[in-house]
């Protein structure tokens, strides 16, 4: 009689769980973080990441993408689009750079190089309005999250351009009006700049997203009041996420336990559906990132579970991940000058270690074969800064991206995975000489426009010109 009541229980959860997900549900989430033309931002990837997760473990197909081109990102956009028509929930989601000129924002990819209002309308930004209408107008419930309000080092350009007339290049991005069945979020006030949180780590907006709108059984709107309020403790007020929206019902991302009644579990009497539909959420999202070796995928566990059944194992995961691989034997402050640990690093001292590029190429490897990988170029650029400040944080040493003669005396000392020493001659110039060759850049065809033969054309010709290209 207990196994009968225990199937039955099972196969009434099943069923209500299958019902709860069977509307069509689909996201575009998108984080650039890695541009080429201004400093990369630290967390953008990362968030996407997250997020996209989430979604996917309440039921939505994820057209995911990160780090992409003009080119890249109009496609993602087109199978978006297409994937779109008839979804019941619809959610638009990107981490990046976004600019507002003349009260109209935009979304930048990377290989965005804006230096005059021209070249935002002719093509190398991709114009908000239009997008969320091209993709987004047949879906019946609509949820965009903009994270995109960051300080822009585009706009101190355009505003200077000598080909520029009255133009008014906002801080963050400008107002938005939400139509009939959409709600949209951005992270802080029309006009203001959000933060970007921690190198490594999820910007303050994201982690509340993540951590809120797919609970079980919370009203999205309800969820977003969460949000706002997470957010502005977690900066001190100083960041207030802003949304407008025009929901004519209640929406719930995990409607599970909305109204669902209670299920009996014969060991330990009854048990909520919106409680047992939540751990199997946290079970797959666990399954998912549970053999990584990316403390990012770890951590977003965390920012969404905070007591989470695997919270221990997470945190024993990332602690054996950021101390380098399993199988080296080290004590990480045996050998280290207590100075380390006080002493920051700048520019300055850092020139006085007197780095040649062999000398950076070395760092760059050990750095990879501890962890916190990082292309081996011989130039510390800005994802070589982050990764440098990844590692800092890790050590507990005051974390700034630059190095100083102990910090650097202390990475020599660490013992490194073979992986990085293997690939050390092999990789370097072949790999150099092949990114190096035409095979691999795209070729544009002048101005702002698309690539030619690529699928920004063909985008362009079915969806109605998504980027406003006269």
């Amino acid at each position: 009689m207990r196994f009968l009541i225990a199937a039955i229980s099972v196969a009434a959860f099943l069923v209500s769980g299958n019902a709860a997900f069977a509307d069509k549900r689909v996201a575009f989430v998108v984080g650039n973080a890695a541009y080429k033309n201004v400093p990369q931002l630290p967390n953008p990837a990362i968030d996407s990441k997250a997020m996209a997760r989430v979604l996917r473990n309440v039921g939505f197909d994820v057209v995911e993408g990160s780090n992409l081109t003009r080119d890249a990102m109009t496609a993602k956009l087109l199978e978006f689009g297409k994937k779109s028509e008839g979804a019941d929930v619809a959610v638009f989601f990107y981490a990046g750079h976004g600019i507002a000129v003349n009260g109209i924002n935009y979304l930048l990819p990377i290989d965005a190089d804006l230096k005059s209002e021209i070249d935002v309308k002719l093509g190398a930004a991709i114009n908000v309005d239009i997008t969320l209408d091209q993709t987004m107008a047949d879906a019946k419930v609509k949820l965009v999250f903009l994270d995109a309000c960051r300080d822009n080092p585009f706009a101190a350009k355009i505003r200077s351009a000598k080909a520029t007339r009255s133009v008014n290049v906002q801080t963050g991005l400008a107002e938005m009006k939400s139509g009939e069945g959409t709600l949209i979020a951005f992270a802080t006030g029309p006009g203001q700049t959000a933060l970007d949180g921690e190198a490594g780590t999820n910007s303050p907006f994201t982690r509340a997203l993540v951590a809120n709108i797919a609970q079980p059984g919370v009203e999205i709107q309800q969820a977003m009041t969460k949000v706002r309020a997470q957010v502005s403790d977690e900066t001190s007020k100083g960041q207030l996420p802003w949304g407008h929206t025009n929901l004519t019902g209640n929406v719930y991302l995990n409607p599970v336990g909305a109204s669902a009644a209670a299920t009996i579990d014969p060991s330990n009497g009854p048990v909520s559906a919106a409680t047992k539909q939540g751990s199997d959420i946290e079970l797959e999202f666990w399954r998912s990132i549970k053999d990584t070796n990316k403390v990012e995928e770890l951590n977003a566990y965390l920012t969404s579970y905070p007591s989470g059944t695997f919270k221990s194992i997470a945190l024993a995961r990332i602690a054996a991940l950021q101390d380098g691989p399993s199988n080296t034997t080290r004590n990480l402050s045996a050998g280290i000058d207590p100075a380390t640990f006080t002493e920051e690093a700048n520019q300055i001292s850092e020139d006085q270690i007197g780095f040649d590029k062999g000398q950076r190429r070395d760092a760059q490897r050990r750095l990879t074969g501890l962890g916190f990988d990082v292309k081996v170029t011989g130039k510390f650029d800005d994802e070589t800064r982050s990764v440098i400040k990844r590692w800092q944080a890790a050590r507990g040493y005051p974390a700034t991206g630059y190095l100083n003669k102990l910090q650097h005396k202390a990475l020599l000392l660490e013992v490194v995975s073979t992986r990085a020493a293997s690939s050390e001659q092999a990789d370097d110039e072949p790999s150099r000489r092949r990114s190096s060759g035409g095979g691999g850049r795209r070729h544009y065809s002048g101005g702002g426009g698309a690539p030619t033969g690529g699928p920004g054309g063909l985008f362009g010709g079915m969806m109605g010109g998504l980027f406003g290209r006269r």
